[in-house]
């Protein structure tokens, strides 16, 4: 078995919107994520505190990078901008 291949947990959250924004942003960076939990936690939010919570897991190989990026979310450093435009680009 291949220890850097296995999946550690990165994050809990107790909104399972935040859980997906944050799967979204590692995916973006190239990192492979498993989010679990959410699901349960959509059915009945009542149940986050009883299951801890989504949980985001990142392979052991990808945690530094995966770590850098959570940090960075936090900050505030992945927001975009209030006037940013997130529209369809301009047809050529």
């Amino acid at each position: 078995m291949d220890e850097q291949n296995d999946y550690c947990v990165i994050a809990r959250l107790m909104i399972p919107t935040d859980a997906h924004v944050i799967r979204g942003c590692l995916e973006a960076a190239g990192i492979p994520v498993i989010l679990t939990d959410d699901q349960h936690m959509q059915a009945n939010l009542l149940l986050a505190p009883a299951i801890g919570g989504a949980r985001i897991m990142v392979r052991e190989s990808d945690l530094a990078r995966a770590n850098d990026i959570l940090a960075a979310y936090e900050r505030g450093d992945l927001a975009l901008s209030e006037d940013a435009d997130v529209g369809l680009p301009a047809a050529e």
